[in-house]
């Protein structure tokens, strides 16, 4: 018994850290882990950074009521695991997740690989939805108008996104989209959710955030450009070529460190805000891999092929966003000391 308890938890860490992988025991997946790896809990860290970053610039405004971070946290989580179980959904109903799609060989899919039903995704997806939109209605009801906007526009994104019959990812748009979401969305209305007040200066600092999420979608979808384009799927990448997906990644990657330099010029955030530098290695080596074109097979020993930008991007973006998140907490507590 202990050891199976044993075996369970080490599957419940798994789905939170390192990197996708298809060599799992599916037999033994319990009901938790099925979940877990079904709503790709990996990723789902951005979405809680994203929040967090939200608190640590809305703490100085002295106007912060942390009694709505947990919802706003909980609020993020939820829609991120929404969005990806429905991606799921879509991609298979419409024939998109084939056996040979990067989708299902990178690691578990929740359909193809028998891991839920249909009707058990649709259950968890309207669950989740419910949850989702009594978070929503609170924070209308605590703060108003403009908490139903930022509640729309997050809705409105997570169907035109995939679930749309002509949705934003085949036209292109859903890289930006995903700017957008995790940057002045989440961020800036995030701010909003804490504070009840908008704020120019937390759109702004939303910005370095919001472009290291956006190289994660655009580095998997340039790993999957050869196979969205035969699906008629016209990402980003697919539009623009490989080569200048490569180079707008590069050119991102670049951006993200001179946003928060000019943040601290601007002095939007505290000179700690430059710990994101603590994360130029992981950048470095990013840049690097961009330079040449995707390898024809995965080297050995690498896990989840055959998503090769897409790791090192998601790698470097989640040190950004610890490195981030650092600062500001620093820049918070130096200006609680300097106050007492």
């Amino acid at each position: 018994m202990a050891g199976q308890t044993r075996a369970r938890l080490k599957l419940w860490h798994e789905a939170f850290r390192g990197f996708y992988r298809r060599e799992l025991p599916m037999a033994e997946l319990d009901p938790v882990s099925r979940w877990l790896f079904a709503g790709r809990l990996l990723i789902v860290v951005i979405s809680f950074q994203a929040g967090v970053i939200a608190a640590l610039i809305a703490i100085p405004s002295g106007r912060a009521d942390l009694r709505y971070l947990l919802p706003l946290l909980v609020g993020y989580v939820v829609a991120h695991a929404i969005s990806n179980l429905l991606n799921d959904y879509v991609g298979y109903t419409r024939g998109l997740d084939t056996p040979d799609s990067p989708r299902v060989r990178y690691t578990i899919h929740p359909l193809a690989h028998g891991v839920l039903s249909k009707e058990a995704l649709r259950g968890g997806i309207l669950a989740l939805s419910l949850a989702g939109v009594a978070i929503a209605a609170f924070f209308v009801v605590e703060r108003g108008v403009v908490a139903a906007a930022f509640a729309l526009a997050g809705i409105l994104c997570l169907y035109l996104y995939d679930a749309a019959p002509r949705n934003l990812k085949e036209l292109g748009l859903g890289e930006l989209a995903s700017f957008l979401v995790w940057g002045p969305l989440f961020v800036g209305g995030g701010y909003f959710c804490l504070t009840g007040e908008l704020s120019a200066a937390a759109f702004l600092v939303s910005i370095p955030y919001g472009l290291g999420v956006s190289t994660v979608l655009v580095a998997k979808h340039l790993d999957q450009i050869d196979f969205d384009r035969s699906r008629n799927q016209r990402t980003l990448p697919v539009v623009i070529g490989d080569r200048a997906g490569r180079m707008l990644l590069q050119g991102e990657l670049v951006a993200m460190y001179l946003c928060v330099v000019a943040l601290v010029v601007a002095g939007l955030v505290t000179p700690f805000a430059l710990a994101v530098f603590l994360s130029l290695p992981a950048a470095a080596r990013d840049f690097k891999v961009l330079a040449a074109p995707r390898p024809a097979s995965a080297p050995e020993g690498f896990v989840g092929w055959p998503l090769w930008f897409h790791r090192h991007n998601l790698v470097h973006n989640k040190r950004f966003g610890w490195t981030f998140i650092l600062g500001l907490l620093l820049g918070v507590l130096f200006d609680l000391v300097r106050r007492l």
